[in-house]
């Protein structure tokens, strides 16, 4: 087996993530955690990257959304999604204990990495081209302290969330 265990997120990729909230949370989605401003260091299709990007995460059950709006037009692996089929959905995410290895199998399976990340953001974390795949990409995220922290404290507030204070703020 290629991926490890369950998809956890479904990703999308906006133009304006405050105007891609209102309808999930119209849905009942929510609460959603807002973080704005985050620089990511990637290499695109090899080549060196850094874009500033904003994001929202929120759970509908166990599984996690993240919409992703990038905050400047350096080409990207968010651009060329925009370009090609505007705002939308992206990727379905997979999170694995063990990265090296995952990325081993994908390797050896012959799916092209077009977006790898650095520790920057406190996880390594890439975007695949499988054949045939649901998805534009999938992405492959290591699963330590930092994923898995914020993944449960999304998860554990939309359980019994009221709709109340709907869009929160992450850090600065």
């Amino acid at each position: 087996m290629i991926l490890p265990g369950p998809i956890r997120q479904i990703g999308y990729i906006v133009e304006d993530l405050d105007a891609a909230l209102g309808p999930w949370i119209d849905l009942g989605v929510g609460p959603f955690f807002v973080m704005r401003g985050i620089p990511i260091r990637a290499s695109y299709r090899g080549d060196p990257c850094e874009v500033t990007i904003s994001m929202a995460l929120a759970n509908s059950g166990e599984m996690q959304l993240e919409l992703i709006q990038q905050e400047d037009d350096t080409p990207s692996i968010y651009t060329e999604f925009l370009r090609a089929s505007g705002s939308g959905y992206h990727q379905l995410a997979y999170w694995t204990e063990d990265f090296d290895a995952t990325m081993a199998s994908v390797r050896d399976a012959g799916w092209p990495v077009v977006w790898l990340g650095d520790e920057n953001v406190g996880t390594r974390f890439a975007y695949v081209e499988p054949p045939n795949s649901p998805a534009t990409v999938i992405e492959i995220m290591e699963d330590n302290e930092i994923t898995s922290g914020m993944g449960k404290f999304v998860r554990d507030a939309a359980i019994d969330w009221d709709g109340s204070d709907p869009i929160r703020v992450l850090g600065g």
